[in-house]
């Protein structure tokens, strides 16, 4: 999807697909919140309208101010997102420590979302497939029966991402209304037998929760996060549909999850051993409609799912292109909506780690245990990064405010780490995955950067014009590529050099990386020497790129595609994993998928 596309979709089209897009992890989060909640702590008259309170105030701080106003005020050409954030923040930061922490907690965030992208289908499948225990005569259903069919539409759900979302993108958004006004329809049924719940819209009320309940209250936090879930997704997928729909969406999404939440919270004090309490509410409301709201449960999480591991394969090409992360086989499933790709490697291991998760601990109530911590770990780190843009700019009055929210976002964080002990740990085991693939590769390319001795530019075309004037030439043209072509390569001085290769056309190409989201330019620069040209491509961070088209249209018709191979000898176990990083990813000319019958690798031996 283009950028002046994205942000055109205004109206009530763009409001649809909004919901259909961004809001499914926040829209299924009513599922499970209080069921989870009320495992905790007693449903009391004074309990149940402190923690309703606590998820309305928790609605209105972190996702109405902390993203909805805050963090999409800030933004680069309509994209969000924690990559985004840094590339505002680095420009306005004059040390070059204060650089390196920003960098730290730019992959931080993406490796905890990357954690937080396991457990939330996780989660949201399996909480909505246990409300088949409700219907008459499967009150009894196996766990393990449960277990297994969430793990089917697990598989179903991941087994069609290759061919893309596109085809069934239009119908996210329609279901999504359909969920979220039959939210806001059983919420209104259930509060009106009990109407004095609309008082939990008072703040005290939850201040005393924490307050009268002492240690135990503030731990309730851990589980209120539960509320907020997918608040990151209003920023991240700024770009894709513009910031006025999705803040547009999110009014009618607020009121219908605080309608509904009311309605759970007027359902538990009539009905005190309620277990999956939105469940419950519906089929006690009507049996005849149980089932297709079941079905329209597990729909809506399907959808849920899908926005997440979309979130995730755009989080992870934005780290190829910013060369956070290595380079992975890149397949685009539509030719109109440039966001739409697809990554077998993390497809699969995202499949692989959710059906461990679902098999470990078996039930979403016992997930409710592991989630929330990295939810909440990006939250803060959001916090903290926009803050620091605000005061920077002289924004001060926002800084305060951004401020304020953080330190919530703190407390939030603080309460959750009570969870680590009963499954916690895992989110923190899953994030540290990527967290060290990362930093092992970031740290590697640098060392090999050094190792491999580029060429300055001045010292490579003395010798180069003299081999280009006396030796033969083969006819035809050549293209070497070069992220920088003021440092030559080694590999390119070992064809020309050492291996007596020169073509009568020899093309430098160089792929620069902008701080900018989208954009695509390609020229020619001025000609280095006889013989000699570079061409450069700039390109925003998340564009998609078409290197061969861009060569046609360049008039480029090469005959040879040269590119560097390294061939590492590791000296310890980090470099040896860096190693097999580097045997198990495509090279860059696969990546942009260059004709295979031109290309030619060039081998280069390095000891690390």
């Amino acid at each position: 999807m283009s950028e002046e596309h994205g942000n055109s979709e205004q109206g009530i089209g763009g409001i649809i697909k909004a919901m259909g897009l961004v809001f499914g992890d926040i829209g299924t989060s009513p599922i499970y919140t209080l069921s989870a909640i009320f495992l905790l702590t007693k449903p009391t008259v004074e309990n149940v309208l402190g923690i309703i309170s606590l998820i309305i105030w928790t609605l209105i701080l972190l996702i109405t101010i902390q993203y909805a106003w805050l963090a999409m005020s800030l933004g680069r050409k309509g994209e969000g997102g924690t990559i985004v954030l840094r590339e505002l923040l680095v420009p306005l930061l004059k040390k070059g420590r204060a650089i390196t922490v920003v960098t730290m907690m730019t992959i931080i965030g993406i490796s905890l979302f990357i954690g937080d992208g396991v457990i939330t289908p996780a989660i949201s499948i399996l909480s909505a497939v246990e409300g088949l225990a409700l219907i008459p005569g499967l009150e009894m259903i196996d766990q393990n029966i449960l277990i297994l069919i969430a793990a089917v539409i697990a598989i179903m759900l991941f087994s069609f991402q290759k061919r893309g979302t596109e085809r069934v993108a239009w119908t996210f958004g329609p279901i999504m209304v359909i969920w979220f006004s039959v939210l806001t329809l059983t919420g209104i049924i259930s509060l009106i037998k009990i109407p004095s719940i609309i008082f939990a819209i008072n703040p005290i009320l939850g201040w005393q929760f924490l307050t009268g309940n002492g240690i135990s209250g503030f731990l309730i936090l851990s589980s209120v996060i539960l509320c907020a879930t997918g608040g990151e997704a209003l920023y991240a997928d700024m770009g894709h549909l513009g910031r006025e729909p999705i803040r547009k969406a999110w009014y009618f999404i607020f009121f219908a999850l605080i309608l509904n939440y009311l309605g759970q919270g007027s359902f538990i004090l009539q009905n005190p051993g309620a277990k999956s309490i939105l469940f419950d509410m519906v089929f006690a409301q009507s049996h005849l409609l149980y089932i297709p709201f079941l079905l329209l449960s597990i729909a809506a999480t399907v959808i849920a799912s899908q926005a997440m591991i979309s979130g995730i394969f755009s989080i992870v090409y934005q780290g190829i292109n910013t060369h956070i992360l290595p380079i992975m086989k890149i397949d685009y499933t539509s030719s109109e909506l440039r966001s739409q790709i697809y990554i077998d490697v993390i497809n699969w291991l995202l499949l692989f780690s959710i059906l461990f998760v679902m098999v470990i601990f078996r039930s979403s109530s016992n997930l409710t245990a592991a989630y929330g911590l990295a939810v909440n770990g990006t939250m803060m780190l959001t916090g903290i990064m926009i803050t620091s843009i605000f005061f920077l700019r002289g924004s001060y009055l926002k800084s305060t405010i951004a401020w304020f929210v953080t330190i919530i976002d703190i407390a939030f964080l603080i309460a959750n780490i009570h969870k680590i002990p009963s499954g916690a740990y895992w989110s923190l085991i899953i994030a540290m995955v990527p967290f060290m693939i990362i930093m092992i590769y970031m740290q590697g390319q640098k060392n090999l950067y050094k190792a491999l001795k580029p060429i300055p530019l001045t010292v490579f075309l003395h010798q180069y014009n003299e081999i280009y004037h006396t030796m033969n030439k083969i006819s035809g043209t050549a293209l070497f590529f070069a992220r920088d072509f003021h440092n030559i390569p080694p590999y390119m001085a070992l064809t020309i050099f050492k291996n007596n290769i020169i073509y009568q056309d020899n093309i430098i190409i160089s792929i620069v990386t902008g701080d900018y989201p989208f954009g695509i330019e390609g020229a020619f620069k001025k000609n280095l020497a006889d013989g000699l040209r570079v061409y450069e491509i700039r390109m925003g961070y998340i564009q998609v790129v078409d290197v061969v088209k861009l060569f046609k249209e360049a008039k480029i018709d090469e005959k040879t595609i040269f590119y560097g191979i390294e061939d590492i000898v590791p000296s310890n176990l980090i470099w040896k994993i860096f190693a097999i990083i580097k045997r198990l990813t495509p090279s860059f000319v696969q990546f942009y998928k260059l004709p295979a019958d031109k290309i030619h690798g060039v081998v280069t031996r390095i000891e690390m």
